[in-house]
């Protein structure tokens, strides 16, 4: 009797562990967990498992609040990382499918910054720059009243003086070449397009210069008329002044 009574608490015993297994099975996690941890990691600086936990919340809560959430959030990781063509990709993805997001706003100002960011020197390729200026100009076009826009038109000032600065780098090469006709097309370029420019003085003068090389008088006093009338005290003008009198 003895040992059936201790047989049956081994067996009632092992019955009660077993229930209390089945009982504690981790539950699935919630949308709401799986954004917190995706968001820790990024407080962490962990920025590609944060972009990667933000993917996951899309993946696994499709319908859910924080899946639209981590859209952003994911994209805005991939920029932390350094990621830019992953992030744009997700911030396309944001646009296209939340165009009325309250945070809209924002995810076209990041597109702009994912391009911003990449902007070579003036001797490199200029492609990122054009993307920016173009990206940067949808902000402040879509979202004029934005806490974005007062900063995307500071960034179009200087990207603009970025894509003449090219100009200017290339028509200076062509110049040193003696390659007259597309040194002047580069300045041209300059003086017709980013005439608020830091460049355009110079790119007045070039004109001026390159005119009176070919022997273009009529023109080069055009160009150092309107060189001297916009920016009279402009070294760049008593340059051209001092070339005429030659």
């Amino acid at each position: 009797m003895k040992y059936a009574l201790l047989f049956l608490g081994l067996f009632l015993t092992s019955g009660m562990l077993s229930g209390c297994a089945a009982t504690t099975e981790p539950e699935a996690e919630t949308a709401e967990d799986l954004y917190n941890q995706a968001y820790k990691k990024l407080e962490q600086t962990s920025y590609k498992r944060a972009a990667a936990d933000f993917e996951k919340v899309e993946l696994e809560h499709p319908y859910s609040k924080w899946a639209v959430k981590a859209k952003l959030m994911g994209a805005y990781a991939y920029y932390k990382a350094g990621d830019y063509d992953s992030a744009v990709i997700a911030l396309d993805r944001f646009i296209k499918f939340h165009p009325g997001n309250q945070d809209i706003a924002y995810a076209y100002y990041l597109k702009a910054l994912c391009y911003y960011d990449q902007i070579k020197p003036v001797s490199k390729d200029q492609g990122n720059t054009e993307k920016a200026l173009e990206a940067l100009q949808q902000v402040v076009m879509r979202f004029p009243d934005s806490e974005y826009a007062k900063d995307a038109k500071l960034k179009i000032v200087l990207a603009q003086d970025h894509l003449a600065g090219h100009e200017m780098e290339v028509g200076r090469y062509y110049l040193s070449q003696e390659n007259y006709l597309s040194a002047l097309n580069r300045f041209s370029t300059v003086v017709n397009y980013y005439q608020t420019t830091s460049q355009i003085e110079e790119a007045l003068y070039r004109q001026v210069e390159i005119y009176t090389t070919l022997g273009l008088t009529d023109e080069a006093r055009t160009a150092a008329g309107v060189l001297e009338y916009n920016y009279p005290k402009s070294p760049w003008a008593a340059k051209a002044a001092r070339l005429l009198k030659k």
